[in-house]
């Protein structure tokens, strides 16, 4: 469903935003591990996250990554999924076909039509500070 560079994304934003509602900053290694992504890909994956805004990177000594905890709530998973992989998701065909529209559908358009507007709206709900919550309870998991 989505690139890895966008699980890699979601993974890496869930963890950072779990370690803020507990005060802390993420280091990359720290990160890269938790998550179970190689390094190097985690930063590039970082850099664009803290491009857009999503996630803050504060330089030298006792810096890391953060969101601060009021933005927990603000930022959506629509945001992370939107600046890794652009608007593909949300208005890509079932499959990939570059033509397909209203006008000119593919086979699967009408059913997946649906899937795809279900997937948009669950990515506009869902928040950072939702998916903190069960990893804080120990419900869910970032790594098995």
């Amino acid at each position: 469903m989505f690139s890895k560079t966008t699980e890699y994304g979601i993974r890496a934003a869930i963890f950072v935003a779990s370690e803020s509602h507990q005060n802390k900053r993420s280091g990359l290694k720290d990160i890269a591990k938790k998550i179970d992504s190689p390094e190097a890909f985690t930063a590039k994956i970082m850099q664009i996250l803290t491009k857009n805004k999503l996630i803050d990177s504060v330089k030298g000594v006792g810096g890391g990554f953060e969101i601060p905890t009021e933005r927990l709530s603000q930022v959506k998973l629509s945001q992370i999924v939107n600046a890794l992989e652009g608007d593909r998701v949300f208005r890509g065909c079932g499959l990939g076909l570059s033509n397909c529209s209203e006008e000119h559908p593919c086979p699967m358009h009408e059913k997946f039509k649906s899937i795809r507007n279900d997937l948009s709206n669950m990515l506009e709900n869902t928040t950072l500070e939702e998916l903190t919550l069960g990893l804080k309870t120990g419900d869910t998991f970032l790594r098995y």
